[in-house]
Order: C-alpha cells, then structure tokens, then sequence
C-alpha cells in the first residue's frame, strides 16, 4: 500500500520532498527503491502500535534540522492506509493552506445520510439518544443537515504549530474528498475493498 502513497505525493506539484519514517528495514528499503527519502529509522518508542502522529512529525522535523540544516513552513502526514488519495487533493489541499493562511488542513469525507436522530448509544441494553436533548433538533428533521469526518487521507499543518503539540492549530480548513478517495484500511473489510477499488481503477486505466 506504501506505493500508492509515495506515488501520490511524488507526483505532487508542490511537495518538496517525500520522507518515509518507518522502524523496518524492509519498509525503508522498499521506499528508496520508490524514490522516498528515508534518512533515519524511527526510534522503537516511536514505532509501537499507540504511537501518536505528533512526536513522530516532530521527530522527524528535528533531524532533519539538526542533520540537514532543512526547515519546512508546513508538514503533509500521509498515511499508507489511504492509498486512494491522489496527487490533486495533497495540491489542493496545499494550495487551499497557503491562499487562506490556515494552520493545518484536513481531508474530510461527507457523512452520508447523517441525521441527529440516528445517533443512539446503548445504556443497559437500551437504545437512548447520545443527545440528551434530542427534541430541540426535531426542527431539522425535514432538512438535510451535511457533517463531516476526518478520511485520514490529507493531514496538512504549519510547522510551527505541530512544534507546539497541535495538529490543527486555531484555523483548520477542511478538503471535501469523495468517498472513493476516502477509505482508511482499519479492518480486514477495508483492506478488501481497497484491492477492489484499486483492480477497477486499473481496468479504467488499461
């Protein structure tokens, strides 16, 4: 999955470089071999399974300060288990960050069908609204209200903001992507219709 992701970004019109930071010998080797830069191994205490993105990014940032004397405004996190993502929405969200001045930009995917009043939680077996105060939204009930939630495909932020232990900051732009371009592998369900979706976009390519 790496590949798409580094293929991606390589074909960035504004990207200025592609780092992998990974703890596997393998992996790295397999993103030189891509054309990713990989100029350090990710320390183990980075590398475990509730490692955050932020003190990775921050990590990396300081090396390449410390060992490349290399400075970035902002920073792209993308993760390997968007694969779909393509080159046009890391410019687009680049484009959208530097023409609004935003702290950070965020992909985001549509919540289809998003009513309020589908939202339960269960207490002792019981379906109960997760708002307490569910009538005062029977207003909206007729209308169609449009939400949000993170994809996972597009993380964009200043620098300086990330160096500060956020990962949004105090302005953060949303990238509205499709739903195609916004499956994050989670589950071996996802990781299925990953290979699906990838085997069709080969077929409209050939």
């Amino acid at each position: 999955m790496i590949q798409y992701t580094i293929e991606a970004a390589q074909n960035s019109k504004f990207l200025t470089k592609t780092i992998v930071s990974t703890d596997s010998s393998e992996i790295a080797e397999i993103a030189k071999n891509l054309g990713a830069d990989v100029p350090f191994m990710r320390p183990a205490e980075l590398a475990q399974d509730n490692s955050r993105h932020i003190p990775v990014i921050q990590h990396a940032l300081n090396w390449l300060k410390d060992n490349k004397q290399e400075t970035y405004d902002y920073v792209m996190i993308l993760q390997p288990t968007s694969p779909l993502r393509m080159a046009s929405d890391i410019d687009e969200s680049i484009a959208k960050a530097v023409d609004t001045g935003a702290d950070s930009v965020m992909g985001v995917v549509e919540l289809v069908d998003f009513s309020v009043q589908k939202i339960k939680k269960i207490e002792y077996d019981q379906l109960v609204p997760l708002f307490q105060d569910e009538g005062r939204h029977s207003a909206f009930r007729q209308e169609a209200i449009k939400a949000y939630k993170r994809n996972g495909a597009i993380f964009l932020t200043k620098t300086d903001v990330i160096m500060r232990n956020d990962l949004f900051g105090a302005v953060s732009r949303p990238l509205v992507m499709p739903l195609e371009r916004s499956v994050d592998i989670n589950e071996p369900f996802d990781f299925e219709l990953i290979e699906f979706l990838l085997s069709q976009k080969k077929h409209e390519d050939t």
